[in-house]
């Protein structure tokens, strides 16, 4: 089987959304189906296995320069023609996403893609909510031109029925139980960060508003408020326009900067709690490398984080946005180690079960079945 397909991005670590497409694509590979990749933001330091990764014309995406919007040119179609693939999967629903969908359907190819990123949620923070509908009917015509849509979890399923978006199936994500343990627990690198005798709290993801970042700065405050100053350690795992704005607010946080593989295992499993508040999340991959890594998590009651929880018994939820309730639950956790040994036996059992290939394999069946059919229709 060929599988052409188009991501916003192909920086591996980049993004939880980018780290399931980056697992898809190893998963694959290992069951002896061709993958090929067009993206407009490629790691050119990243040989990335010997697998053929095309990169498209773009340019830098408005006060996010990290992420950048491509453009679909004639040497791609003539790339997708010599690859001739027998299915088209696309992940970011954006124009070059688009013409990857014309083109599909034109050659009447399978056609497939997956809901990563609740687009339509981060505009309310940028004072664009008026847009949301327009958005969500592109993403609904978009979304039913495909021959299947895969969401992360079912809340998300059910988000999009509520948009009258059809044929959505379940494509849960994955851990690397050899990458997130919390036998990377390190000391020296908690002396580092000066945490001896206090609870580490560990927050991993982009600093910008749309994570609720303003929870995290807050739920910081509070503690200061009350006296636990010398009784917890805050570590900010990431970068982003607003972390300015975090190390004033934050003086006595630890900020690593941008992590990824055994660094960021190392600082994951250094901590004691995870405290993710974005009720942005599709699925929440961070949650359940936290939960893998011997972190119980503390999220929002609105988006994927909380379908984790729900599901694993690994941490607590609070209402979201509700600083007082996340404070609340943050101190239980640091008060109550019954709970907090509880609630780390229940996370690291429930990511023993997320083989990344097992997982991934729902996805390849699927695909297997739909070009199998289509190939049967043409003979």
């Amino acid at each position: 089987m060929k599988i052409a397909l188009y991501s916003g991005t192909y920086v591996k670590d980049k993004d939880g959304a980018v780290k399931s497409i980056a697992q898809l694509v190893s998963s694959f590979r290992k069951k002896g189906h061709q993958v090929t990749v067009w993206s407009p933001d490629v790691s050119l330091q990243d040989n990335h296995n010997g697998l053929t990764v095309h990169t498209m014309p773009a340019v830098p995406i408005p006060q996010y320069p990290d992420y950048k919007l491509g453009f679909f040119r004639p040497e791609t179609r003539r790339q997708l023609d010599a690859f001739a693939p027998d299915i088209v999967h696309i992940s970011t629903p954006d124009i070059v996403g688009r013409e990857f969908l014309l083109y599909a359907k034109k050659k009447s190819l399978p056609l497939a893609s997956a809901f990563h990123t609740d687009f339509p949620s981060y505009l309310k923070y940028y004072r664009l909510k008026f847009a949301e509908k327009p958005f969500w009917r592109y993403l609904t015509w978009f979304y039913n031109c495909c021959d299947i849509v895969f969401a992360p979890s079912e809340s998300v399923r059910r988000k999009l029925a509520d948009q009258n978006i059809r044929n959505v199936e379940i494509w849960s994500r994955g851990v690397d139980k050899e990458l997130f343990d919390p036998a990377h627990r390190s000391s020296e690198l908690r002396s580092a960060w000066n945490s001896a005798g206090r609870t580490v709290f560990v927050y991993a993801g982009r600093f910008v508003l749309y994570k609720d970042i303003e929870v995290v700065m807050s739920v910081y405050e509070r503690f200061m408020e009350a006296g636990y100053a010398d009784r917890v350690r805050f570590v900010m795992i990431g970068s982003g326009p607003e972390e300015a704005e975090m190390k004033r607010r934050m003086p006595d946080a630890v900020f690593t900067g941008y992590l990824t593989g055994t660094e960021l295992s190392r600082a994951y499993a250094s901590g004691d709690i995870f405290l993710f508040p974005s009720i942005t999340e599709a699925f929440c991959n961070v949650a359940l490398e936290a939960l893998a890594s011997g972190l119980p998590v503390v999220v929002s009651d609105d988006g994927g984080c909380r379908d984790i929880v729900e599901r694993s018994g690994g941490g607590v939820i609070a209402r979201s946005g509700d600083v007082e309730d996340f404070f609340t639950k943050s101190l239980e956790l640091l008060e109550n180690s019954i709970l907090y040994h509880a609630l780390k036996a229940h996370g690291l059992a429930f990511a023993e079960t997320k083989s990344w290939l097992a997982i991934n394999s729902v996805v390849i069946d699927r695909y297997e079945k739909m070009v199998n059919f289509v190939a049967g229709c043409v003979a």
